[in-house]
């Protein structure tokens, strides 16, 4: 069992894993949130040291780019895409086959471009302890709305999105994953966290509204542009509170 959570971890991070098939990750989707604690450890921890010599704005630099670095840049290629396949108008169909180019258009440059920088300023808006809690609460809601998002929604087509949908369909390993969300989210976050967990469940909700609505259902894109926009509308919850 060890071997297939480190599976998990290999797909969400740069850490290799002699075990990474696309069926032993979806399988076990629903530890996703135990990943999410696991880099928000590490990421948090290196900003909470870095605030007490740096600057913010520098300091937040330098954390965004850990988690690019950590995460190599996985989940910001789905939005990328994500972005590229709501921008064109047409059938599903076309959207969808914009989704899979293997080019950026405008649409996804711009929405990485804004992206970062909402990320960069948002976290140069805290700082010390209260750093450390933003990045970890919003690592580990970010990983959860994946969760969500496979458990509630459809394939828009046959392709990597397809297990985790089937997998995630087991009540159970929701239940699991929720569990392993709440509790963190409650003891580290209090109320703060609680408000961040209703706001990554409704932005959840609408790009999965949003989804069906514009592709027909979800992809692997959808899944890590997800991702990422509960990461960021976390963080800005948590400075705006």
């Amino acid at each position: 069992m060890f071997k297939e959570i480190g599976s998990v971890f290999s797909f969400l991070t740069i850490f290799p894993s002699t075990n990474s098939t696309l069926e032993n990750i979806a399988r076990y989707m629903f530890v996703f949130p135990v990943v999410g604690i696991a880099i928000g450890l590490l990421i948090g921890s290196l900003g909470f040291g870095l605030s007490f010599f740096l600057e913010p704005l520098l300091v937040s630099l330098l954390v965004v780019a850990s988690i690019a670095i950590v995460t190599g840049i996985h989940h910001a290629d789905g939005l990328a895409d994500f972005a590229d396949g709501l921008m064109v108008k047409g059938s599903r169909s076309k959207k969808l086959k914009a989704m899979k180019d293997l080019s950026t258009g405008s649409a996804g440059i711009v929405a990485i471009t804004l992206y970062l920088i909402g990320l960069i300023v948002t976290i140069s808006l805290t700082s010390g302890f209260d750093l450390f809690k933003a990045i970890l609460i919003s690592e580990i809601l970010a990983k959860f709305s994946m969760v969500m998002m496979a458990s509630l929604g459809k394939s828009a087509s046959l392709g990597s999105n397809s297990p985790f949908v089937e997998f995630m369909k087991d009540k159970k390993k929701f239940s699991a994953a929720f569990l392993l969300m709440l509790i963190p989210v409650l003891v580290i976050g209090e109320i703060t966290g609680i408000v961040m967990l209703v706001v990554v469940i409704v932005l959840t909700l609408f790009l999965l509204l949003l989804s069906n609505r514009s592709f027909g259902g979800i992809t692997g894109d959808v899944l890590g542009a997800t991702n990422e926009f509960t990461r960021l509308a976390s963080l800005i919850v948590f400075v705006s509170i």
